[in-house]
């Protein structure tokens, strides 16, 4: 079952979301979060107008998505960065699929007419997730490193 998220799943969405700190990169974070700093989260993204839901089965959440602002400045007032994280053992079952289109469906009850997901890496389930739910690839995203000392540029990630 796909519901929206309460403070009470805060809990449960941290351990997903901290399995990801600790053994990928993709989430940019370097310190675990706990319970408090997603239900602020939750909060914070439903004050704003967005969705944030969860995968439920049997009483256990398995996965959770949710819209962010893209930018603050005002030409992205109607873009969002969408986010799905599920547990391990939830991978690979459909549950990213059934996320994302019923926080599409949504998102188009807003004014949002512009959802990005910024892949780190295109793993097959993710890449079929996103073909199965006719998202379009539209650029390839590279980061550059710019070392300070001697203002050297190298390609540290690229994103095809």
């Amino acid at each position: 079952m796909i519901r929206t998220a309460t403070e009470l799943d805060a809990e449960a969405i941290s351990h997903i979301y901290n399995h990801y700190i600790a053994n990928t990169v993709i989430t940019f974070e370097e310190k675990l979060v706990t319970s408090d700093d997603i239900a602020s989260r939750i909060k914070a993204t439903q004050a704003a107008g967005l969705p944030w839901l969860v995968a439920e089965d049997n009483n256990k959440v398995l996965g959770y998505a949710y819209a962010s602002p893209w930018k603050s400045r005002s030409a992205y007032q109607f873009s969002v960065e969408t986010s799905v994280y599920l547990a391990p053992d939830a991978s690979k079952k459909g549950w990213g699929s059934q996320l994302y289109q019923a926080l599409f469906i949504q998102l188009k009850t807003t004014k949002v007419r512009t959802s990005l997901a910024a892949l780190l890496c295109l793993i097959p389930p993710v890449s079929l997730c996103m073909k199965n739910l006719a998202c379009k690839k539209v650029r390839i995203l590279v980061r550059w490193a710019i070392n300070l000392t001697n203002g050297s540029m190298s390609v540290i990630g690229r994103n095809v």
